[in-house]
């Protein structure tokens, strides 16, 4: 394994948890925070949540949590405060990560 991806790995398992962040309107701020996600919220309905690439490359990340949505994911956020999706996401393009979210921490697929 080489040092970047155990330094992510060691990273995603033991640095801080994520949290999720609310924001009004249907869309995403133009600058998403560094680790948490931010899901957006208009007229009591959820449309997105958005996060930066975990692998460091910076990415945005944006998924669809709307019911007519395909595909779409589902966020939940446990008793703590900290979020985790459903099924997992996987950059199709560029870095080409494939990661679970689970309890605000990432768990890579191997």
């Amino acid at each position: 394994m080489n040092p970047r991806a155990w330094w992510r790995k060691t990273w995603g398992r033991w640095g801080p948890r994520r949290r999720l962040r609310v924001v009004t309107g249907d869309s995403l701020p133009g600058r998403l925070p560094k680790r948490d996600l931010v899901l957006a919220r208009d007229d009591d309905e959820d449309w997105c949540v958005g996060m930066l690439c975990p692998c460091g490359c910076n990415s945005p990340i944006e998924l669809l949590v709307i019911q007519e949505a395909t595909p779409r994911w589902d966020v939940s956020v446990d008793p703590e405060g900290f979020p985790s999706l459903r099924p997992s996401v996987w950059v199709q393009t560029g870095c080409r990560s494939h990661f679970w979210l689970q309890g605000g921490r990432v768990r890579w697929c191997a």
